[in-house]
């Protein structure tokens, strides 16, 4: 009887540390321990299915692991992948800015990073995409039909342990993804590649990742591919979220390859329309602490990564997104139902005013506000002052974002306060991909390609509450993902598809700036970690940044 993985990662990961395949640095991928106790891929798997689910959980626990084992940074939080990553796409962007006052958070929130001096953001995510990238690797040798056969493994196991390799393909693909936005070329290794000690995988262009992850996605997307049906393994991988990855992958084919695919973006679009996906009811409810069972919005998640107050503690993910957005004075618990408050990330108001115009009557005293919009109810604003100008670093300036808030979407935050008390972590899942950010995908591929996406823009629309554009623009496309996608993890990759990271548009403290300035060409891409370079000769800096 095979094991129930399906709706229990969340409680799976609290044994993640048995599912140590392996340790490695960046500067030496796919390298086996030399420690004989320690606890490898070559001893951890046998006939039965225990082994294998261990070892796939390893891989999605990559997605939110607070584990600085292998990373030289002091705080563990800061080390998580999704905190990571959300931290280069929305603190170096307009939307959110962080009043802390560590070194590498003020060089996203100013746009000041350099390359001889290492930022722990861009540095987790370096990290954590390449240690995800060989620790897949590594799965898929090991469960080759060879070793399979070798261990004497029943026909039932193989079929599930196919399943695995299938969702084990699709986080490398994931992980390269966010590797090549980030950094544009990036060391390059299968389960084909040579491994071993002294090894180091080459670096490789971003148009031969991006078709090497299109050709994977499409593949485990196929019919005839071991991956589960979409819809029928959350919150793990299945083929809608290959289908969803694609689809962000052609969006961005033009930034990526220098060649647009908006034809390619539109078929897969329309392929995962014909899958089931419904919106939810109300765009509050995605980012409530019962997402993850809560069927309308569960429905709308193509792939998700799950937390757990009880066991997936992390410090990142939706715990740094509910407790870093109020102070301790706000009274978090009955606000967002969790117990504490970090008083770190705020929107600018200038962000406010210019995606959500409808805004206006706010009262600082009260809190109270006026709004259309349903999105725009997110704001927190009692006790602040709108401008962060000469006070970047002062948490009352500017808005508090309270989207993501831990009680249920059905039970009142004051009847939920004495369960709040108890939460020092999230309960919300995180929608990595969903279908909102589909339909907008869809629409912008329209504009580009031809066709008519009124109604996936309407259906968006009409929820929040607002009426749909008579014309669907660039100009309100950009407008329509800064409120739709908000502090979803984004913005930096939309600002530059729609040309306005660099140049043709300024934010709060953009290049160091209150008013903003023009970013130098090179801050497309961030540099690669001044940690990686001093132990790995071989690597190149990306171009126009300083090698330590």
């Amino acid at each position: 009887m095979g094991i129930d993985m399906k709706m229990n990662i969340k409680n799976i990961f609290s044994a993640v540390a048995a599912a140590a395949m392996l340790t490695a640095c960046v500067g030496d991928l796919n390298t086996i321990p030399l420690n004989p106790t320690d606890v490898t891929s070559e001893t951890a798997y046998g006939a039965d299915e225990e082994g294998y689910v261990q070892g796939l959980t390893k891989i999605y626990f990559q997605l939110v692991s607070n584990n600085t084992q292998d990373l030289e940074v002091a705080d563990g939080g800061a080390s998580e992948f999704i905190r990571a990553f959300w931290s280069t796409q929305e603190v170096t962007a307009d939307a959110a800015k962080c009043a802390w006052g560590d070194a590498w958070v003020n060089d996203l929130n100013n746009n000041t990073w350099k390359g001889d001096v290492l930022n722990d953001a861009v540095y987790a995510v370096y990290v954590r995409t390449l240690q995800g990238i060989t620790y897949v690797n590594e799965y898929l040798r090991q469960t080759s039909d060879a070793n399979l056969d070798l261990r004497g493994c029943s026909a039932d196991v193989k079929a599930k342990v196919q399943e695995y390799r299938a969702e084990a393909r699709f986080l490398r693909a994931f992980f390269y993804w966010a590797a090549l936005d980030t950094f544009g070329q990036v060391p390059f290794s299968t389960e084909n590649s040579p491994f071993g000690g002294g090894y180091n995988p080459p670096q490789t262009s971003r148009a031969e990742v991006f078709d090497y992850v299109v050709s994977e996605l499409i593949d485990l997307a196929s019919d005839g591919s071991a991956m589960p049906a979409a819809q029928s393994n959350y919150p793990r991988a299945d083929k809608g979220s290959c289908l969803g990855l694609l689809a962000r992958m052609y969006l961005n084919a033009e930034v990526y390859t220098g060649t647009a695919m908006w034809e390619d973006a539109k078929a897969v679009c329309e392929k995962i329309f014909a899958l089931g996906y419904k919106l939810a009811p109300t765009h509050a409810e995605l980012f409530r602490g019962d997402n993850g069972e809560n069927p309308d919005a569960k429905g709308e998640f193509l792939f998700a990564a799950s937390y757990n107050a009880e066991h997936t503690q992390s410090y990142g993910g939706t715990t740094y997104l509910t407790l870093s957005t109020l102070s301790g004075d706000d009274g978090a618990v009955n606000i967002t139902g969790i117990n504490g408050g970090w008083a770190g990330n705020r929107v600018p108001y200038e962000y406010v005013a210019k995606w959500f115009t409808d805004v206006k009557g706010q009262n600082y005293e009260t809190g109270e506000y006026q709004y259309t919009d349903k999105r725009a109810g997110y704001f927190y604003i009692k006790g602040r002052s709108e401008s962060m100008q000469d006070n970047l670093n002062t948490f009352l300036n500017g808005w508090s974002c309270i989207k993501f808030n831990n009680v249920p979407h059905d039970v009142d935050p004051v009847d939920y306060a004495s369960t709040a008390a108890t939460k020092n972590f999230s309960d919300i899942d995180w929608p990595l991909i969903r279908l909102g950010e589909i339909n907008l995908i869809y629409a912008e591929a329209c504009m580009h390609a031809g066709g008519n996406a009124s109604a996936q823009v309407k259906a968006l629309t009409d929820r929040a509450g607002v009426s749909a554009p008579k014309t669907i623009d660039a100009d309100f496309l950009m407008a329509e993902r800064a409120r739709e996608l908000m502090w979803e993890g984004h913005r930096r990759t939309d600002l530059i598809r729609y040309g306005k990271w660099i140049s043709g548009y300024n934010w709060t403290y953009k290049g160091g700036n209150f008013g903003g300035q023009d970013l130098p060409a090179h801050f497309n891409i961030f540099p690669v970690p001044s940690t990686e370079l001093s132990t790995n000769p071989d690597l190149e800096q990306n171009p126009n940044y300083a090698r330590p």
